[in-house]
């Protein structure tokens, strides 16, 4: 596994104080312009800081819940059709108003005035090649994020300008197969390559170091598989709002139909990946059920309890599976899916502990 590496000169400090305007489709009506701010609040002395959303990961998000809820309709042929019309429509209007991934200038941009700023590198997987961001000195304990679906590296972007984490950490952000820079538009549905591929990086990164893993989303079971296929290069997991848990992966009646013509050919490249690696998710985590006893490492699970995306059940599962492994499981009361953005400071305060230890 080989690497290649190659410095981007780019912005900023601390966790996201830029607000960004972004334009979306409002559900149940017209596109609008949204100003997006979250409020994240201190456990230490109950501090609120204002926090925003990364402008293209709150798009992916945002996303993700009008699919979950636009077409959670009744039998009624009328709301069929309605809502095939709708899905006709959508592909339409997201690939005109949604971005999944930041630009090479819109990163430059972003860290422009950092002190520090992040390199980049390919490592070498079979025939493919996949992409990651570093930042932090080599020296330090490995850390790599793994996006979920839809993403890129970027949307732990605002992990990379938090000088607490990269002054304790050598951060490592990837772009999943098929995403980003790692072949766009080439589907790894399989959750055994998908691992195979975080285990290059880590390779190619930080030769002969271990690494502890955070995934979001779908990157929960990457991680997971990664930890029970090559468990002598995992350190420690930090599952945030992991889709891990078969019997909670709904059978979505609209996913065959994108995967369709027209509809294929009328959506952006990174949402069609991420339709085509969800459709056959729950298959491979059923693959996983075995291997759960395999993950003998410090394993961290955060969940929110109003998570319409990933079921807060997933962190039952976790308990329940995680048999040899030292688990932590937090649950965030009035929490959605969206902890990287919105409680970043429960991602930092994980990853600071596992290290610790």
């Amino acid at each position: 596994m080989l690497s290649s590496k190659n410095s981007l000169q780019n912005q900023g400090t601390g966790f996201g104080h830029d607000t960004n305007q972004i334009t979306m489709i409002n559900r149940g009506g017209p596109i609008k312009k949204f100003r997006i701010e979250a409020q994240n609040r201190s456990s230490q002395g109950h501090r609120e800081q204002h926090n925003s959303y990364d402008c293209q990961t709150f798009q992916n998000e945002y996303l993700c819940c009008f699919m979950k809820n636009k077409f959670n309709i009744t039998k009624s042929r009328f709301d069929r059709c309605l809502a095939v019309f709708c899905l006709l429509l959508t592909p339409v209007f997201f690939s005109q108003c949604m971005s999944f991934r930041k630009t090479d200038q819109e990163i430059t941009a972003y860290f422009e005035n950092s002190p520090v700023k992040p390199s980049f590198g390919f490592a070498n997987v079979g025939s493919r090649k996949i992409h990651y961001a570093e930042i932090g000195s080599d020296t330090l304990p490995l850390v790599v994020f793994v996006h979920g679906s839809p993403g890129s590296w970027t949307a732990f972007i605002d992990f990379f300008k938090d000088s607490i984490l990269y002054r304790h950490a050598h951060l490592v952000s990837v772009d999943r197969l098929g995403f980003g820079k790692s072949g766009l538009g080439k589907v790894e549905s399989s959750m055994q390559k998908q691992a195979e591929a975080i285990v290059a990086v880590i390779t190619a990164a930080a030769p002969g170091s271990r690494a502890l893993l955070v995934g979001h989303s779908l990157g929960g079971p990457v991680i997971a598989r990664a930890a029970m296929d090559y468990p002598s290069q995992i350190s420690g997991l930090i599952l945030v709002a992991g889709s891990i848990d078969p019997n909670l992966e709904k059978k979505e009646w609209f996913r065959p139909i994108l995967g369709s013509f027209p509809f294929r050919q009328l959506l952006p490249v990174d949402l069609d990946v991420s339709n085509r690696e969800i459709r056959p998710l729950k298959g491979e985590l059923t693959k996983m059920l075995p291997l759960w006893s395999n993950i003998r490492m410090p394993v961290t699970v955060i969940q929110g309890e109003v998570d319409d995306l990933v079921p807060p059940g997933n962190a039952d599962f976790a308990k329940r599976m995680l048999v040899n492994a030292n688990v932590t499981v937090q649950m965030i009361p009035e929490m959605n899916h969206f902890i990287p953005w919105r409680r970043p400071d429960l991602i930092r305060k994980a990853i600071l502990t596992q290290l610790a230890k």
